[in-house]
């Protein structure tokens, strides 16, 4: 039986938390910037 890292999963999950929190907005304001550029 594998033994389960919690120190490691929680420490994973909290950098790919950390990054979505930056990911997310920079991609919406992308896709804003791209949607005015197309809108006449």
């Amino acid at each position: 039986m594998s033994t389960h890292d919690m120190d490691k999963a929680r420490s994973t999950y909290d950098r790919f938390m950390g990054s979505l929190k930056w990911i997310v907005p920079v991609i919406a304001v992308i896709t804003l910037f791209v949607v005015t550029l197309i809108a006449p």
